[in-house]
């Protein structure tokens, strides 16, 4: 081992050496170019036998290698520049192509988004192209609107087929909430092979009570959009996936819009869903799935203000501007109510591809956090059952008349608003306040408690709020909301408050 130890060493050193000598003789080399103190002594040795004809050789062959020198010296520099030169035309053009081709690309996004809005507004104004030979636009009008075939053609299919197959309500199975999701947990198991804890079931139920919008959020592949499609499984009414996509502004991205040129209502699935739920009575879902790869609330602002009216009644969305006689069935005048069977639920990925869901979003929706896959049980067999609107709904009404919030909680509410607001300059607000009203009495109908319900309720519609408050400087008083949460409800008793709270104070 000693001998090759010795070797080793002995060659690495006369390997750097050698590789130094090598630099220092490039170097030295190099430089030695321009030794003119050695090119003087050379000539000063032997121009003192020079003749006259020597004198002149001597200075001409000094004068043609200094200016051989200086052209190689030149050409090299000329080299280099002329690469250089062509190294940052040949990147510029490279940028340039890159950009001619983004450019390209948003002018045809440009091309499509007017032809959308020429579209939009020709149609609100009543206006369809003139003749071919005069270029005009006419006025629009049933009289003088295309008899032929409909603008609709995927709703006109549907009243089709609605006209040849009526719905027919099937025998409402008769189950209790709590009933219900049990049944419905035990069929994603042993049909679907599924596997949700009964808590994120029981959210769900009681979401439908308070909101016809559903957001479940999380990480991705928890099974968000399985949720809603199992439960149209369940249901027996296939739940209409309709995939977000980041170029939505408005609500034409939603519903369509009329091409005066082509005649026809560019129809989405989302409007042909909306529509089929106003044949049917029975419960129905429509997923915007990853709904915020855009803004919600540009897509989804009417709808958002629609669901808002206190009467039903009310909940018509404009479709277009006029009415034609081949116009779908339940399209009057131009709108579309609203099919109360309905509702919405949105898939959520909270990453940095996506944008933040706003409050004005939130508080008008139940959001349901789901971040865990679900943990596989053994389930007893469950065929699919079916269940009318009204009588989910009568569920609801008897549940919130039978077990409504206690005074005891409410006192508990109201302490901790004041406390909030005074701290953190937040307040829940009557609509939240009507929210747990309705929220917690289904909850408990479903098999939960009151204090879980509320503590369900706390977290997701008010500290989570506080995603945009400066942990730094809120840290203190987020401690004291802590002890504050104990001291009002009892010790431990609000878990999900508490660590989400807690992990807010962690985040910093």
């Amino acid at each position: 081992m000693d001998s090759f130890l010795k070797f080793f060493y002995e060659f690495i050193q006369t390997l750097i050496e050698n590789i130094v000598d090598f630099f220092v003789a490039l170097w030295q080399g190099f430089w030695g170019i321009f030794d003119f103190p050695g090119y003087f002594r050379i000539f000063e040795a032997y121009s003192e036998d020079f003749t006259v004809l020597a004198w002149i050789l001597a200075i001409v062959s000094v004068l043609f290698v200094v200016v051989l020198f200086v052209s190689l010296i030149w050409l090299a520099t000329l080299g280099i520049r002329r690469y250089l030169r062509f190294r940052r035309t040949a990147v510029t053009q490279e940028d340039m192509l890159e950009q001619v081709a983004e450019l390209n690309a948003q002018v045809e996004e440009l091309i499509d988004e007017k032809a959308k809005i020429m579209a939009l507004k020709v149609s609100q104004l009543g206006l369809r192209p003139g003749s071919e030979d005069d270029g005009t636009l006419k006025l629009t009008s049933a009289e003088d609107a295309d008899p032929g075939p409909s603008r609709f053609v995927k709703l006109t299919d549907v009243d089709t087929h609605y006209q040849q197959q009526p719905y027919q309500a099937p025998e409402q199975a008769q189950l209790s909430l709590e009933q219900l999701c049990h049944a419905f947990r035990n069929f994603a198991c042993s049909r679907l092979k599924l596997y949700y804890p009964i808590d994120i079931i029981r959210y769900y139920f009681s979401g439908m009570a308070t909101s016809k919008i559903i957001i479940l959020e999380g990480i991705s592949g928890t099974g968000k959009t399985s949720l809603p499609y199992a439960m149209g499984k369940f249901l027996k009414y296939d739940t209409a996936i309709v995939p977000v996509q980041p170029s939505w502004r408005d609500k034409s991205e939603l519903i369509g819009y009329f091409n005066e040129f082509t005649r026809r209502f560019n129809e989405t699935d989302f409007l042909k869903a909306l529509y089929e739920g106003t044949y049917r009575k029975d419960v129905g879902f429509i997923v915007l799935d990853e709904m915020n790869l855009a803004r919600v609330e540009y897509y989804f602002a009417e709808i958002l203000s629609l669901l808002e009216m206190p009467n039903r009644s009310e909940w018509k969305i404009d479709v277009v501007p006029d009415t034609w006689d081949t116009d779908p069935t339940r399209l009057t005048g131009g709108k579309l109510l609203f099919p109360t069977n309905l509702w919405f639920v949105g898939t959520a990925n909270n990453d940095d591809s996506t944008f933040t869901i706003t409050d004005k979003v939130y508080d008008r929706s139940t959001p349901i956090s789901i971040n865990n896959k679900g943990i596989a049980f053994e389930a007893p067999d469950q065929e699919p059952i079916s269940v009318q609107a009204d009588y989910l709904e009568g569920l609801y009404k008897k549940a919130q008349k039978d077990a409504p919030l206690s005074e005891k909680a409410l006192e508990q509410i109201d302490q901790l608003d004041s406390f909030v607001i005074q701290n953190f300059r937040l307040a829940f607000g009557n609509r939240i306040l009507k929210q747990i009203k309705e929220f917690v009495p289904v909850y408990i109908a479903c098999g939960g408690t009151e204090l879980g319900g509320v503590d369900y309720m706390l977290t997701y519609k008010i500290f989570r709020k506080f995603e945009v408050l400066n942990i730094s400087f809120a840290q203190d008083n987020l401690r004291k909301l802590i002890l504050q949460i104990d001291k009002i409800f009892g010790k431990n008793t609000l878990p999900l408050a508490r660590d989400y709270i807690t992990n807010l104070i962690n985040r910093n």
